[in-house]
């Protein structure tokens, strides 16, 4: 059932976006042929007029479409010049196409006013993240920071925490003996070692077995910044430029605390320095306590990137009481999901998010109704929003076949002053197309193989 109601609010957002184009093509004059709810495939489950339009409702409802005299071009009717689309002005065809995103959004903004009206608080996306005790060894550097049962985690290397796998995320990124080095520490440890060991002119040649190489002491790494899109997951975290070989990190354990090594002919003075370099990255936490802001001694994560706290968690919820406390936790919600969303699509153009992490339609679904059946109705009221958000900001996209592309084309055309050759439009249309209809269909696969995975 809870599937069946995503649906349907799906399919609500689809509706909207359309008639957000067929209102405003009415509202300014524009001749519409035919609004249809559903995908024009397979059986057609209502068909009516309203004035001079065609009102169709298919059986496959998620889809939509407004279809102008223009669209018809097996009609052997002759059609009016002033009718047509492509012979409205620029300015009206540009509304019109502009319409069904700003439905989207205008819908999106409603349903969260709608929740935050009855449900009197919406989610602000952080969490009040407390330290509830330490379940590291004795010997682990959690115990000597000054951590205390109680502390709200509030920073990590500078950076505001506010969901649990950041925590996860900085420590696993932190982690001691990770393979990876800088530059700089590396350049750092060759001088140190070769200012230790003046017989040793080449750096890059093994050094001969049996010489006596005196170490230099191991210093901490840099700690890790992770940008805003890291911080959300939805970035990879490059590692530092220089990774370890197998052979040189058995070199770096086994000389690890020593301060002399005598040569077996293996290792150069820069296996030694890339071994020496790699060590632990320090994580400055900044907690609250008391009300007040408390700088700890650095903490250390171990081998598998865990420091060993046990948190408790305490969702932040914007109130929405009063009026103006509505429209303001509203807007603050809107904002924030729009951020997220457009902040997301960057990182997966960039080839940060892989392709394969890419859902549709069927984890939406599956998605909502677990949530609907999981936390209640609001919740899936607030995923519907971000859905409609979604829904506008990917249409705006300077795609062809989707409502950017065609902005896109009619600011080609007035900067031109006449529009684009229809061939051409026809066939870089009709390709773009095709390459969404692959999309879909690799996003579909996507979402079957995370089903079947239990990854969804």
């Amino acid at each position: 059932m809870n599937i069946i109601i995503m649906l349907l609010l799906i399919s609500f957002l689809i509706l909207i976006h359309e008639l957000g184009h067929f209102m405003s093509a009415r509202a300014l004059g524009i001749k519409v042929d035919k609004f249809g709810f559903g995908l024009p495939f397979g059986p057609t489950l209502f068909k009516g007029k309203i004035g001079d339009t065609e009102i169709l409702v298919h059986a496959l409802l998620l889809g939509g479409y407004v279809a102008f005299p223009d669209d018809d071009t097996d009609s052997e009717k002759p059609k009016k010049p002033e009718e047509l689309f492509k012979n409205k002005p620029v300015w009206k065809r540009t509304i019109v196409v502009s319409a069904g995103v700003i439905a989207n959004v205008i819908c999106a903004f409603l349903i969260v006013v709608f929740t935050a009206s009855v449900w009197h608080k919406l989610p602000a996306g952080k969490y009040n993240i407390t330290v509830e005790k330490i379940t590291a060894p004795k010997t682990a550097s959690v115990h000597y920071s000054g951590l205390q049962k109680g502390d709200r985690i509030y920073k990590i290397n500078g950076s505001e925490i506010f969901q649990p796998f950041q925590i996860n995320k900085f420590a696993a990124e932190s982690k001691y003996h990770d393979g990876y080095i800088s530059y700089g520490i590396y350049n750092d440890r060759i001088k140190a070692l070769q200012e230790k060991n003046l017989n040793i002119k080449d750096v890059y040649k093994p050094v001969e077995k049996g010489t006596k190489i005196t170490l230099v002491p191991t210093i901490d790494e840099k700690e890790v910044k992770l940008s805003k899109a890291a911080l959300m997951g939805m970035e990879k975290v490059k590692p530092d430029a220089i990774k370890l070989d197998k052979k040189q990190e058995k070199l770096r354990d086994e000389i690890q605390g020593k301060k002399q090594f005598i040569s077996n002919g293996e290792y150069s003075l820069c296996d030694i320095a890339k071994a020496l370099s790699d060590t632990q990255k320090p994580m400055y936490f900044t907690v609250l306590r008391n009300g007040k802001e408390v700088n700890l001694k650095p903490i250390y994560s171990d081998a598998k990137g865990v420091i060993g706290i046990q948190q408790t968690l305490d969702e932040v919820l914007l109130k929405a009481d009063t009026p103006l406390e509505i429209l303001k936790s509203s807007y603050a919600y809107t904002y924030r999901v729009t951020d997220f969303t457009i902040l997301g699509l960057i990182k997966l153009f960039s080839g940060q998010i892989p392709m394969q992490e890419l859902h549709g339609i069927v984890a939406i679904t599956k998605v909502g109704g677990d949530m609907i059946q999981q936390t209640g109705l609001f919740n899936g009221l607030l995923l519907t929003a971000i859905i409609s958000i979604n829904l506008a900001i990917m249409n705006l996209l300077p795609i062809p076949a989707l409502d950017g592309g065609h902005l896109l084309f009619l600011l080609i055309e007035k900067i031109k002053g006449k529009p684009i050759d229809e061939e051409v439009l026809a066939k870089i249309s009709n390709f773009f197309f095709l390459l969404l209809i692959v999309l879909m269909v690799l996003i579909i696969f996507n979402d079957i193989f995370a089903l079947i995975t239990k990854k969804i």
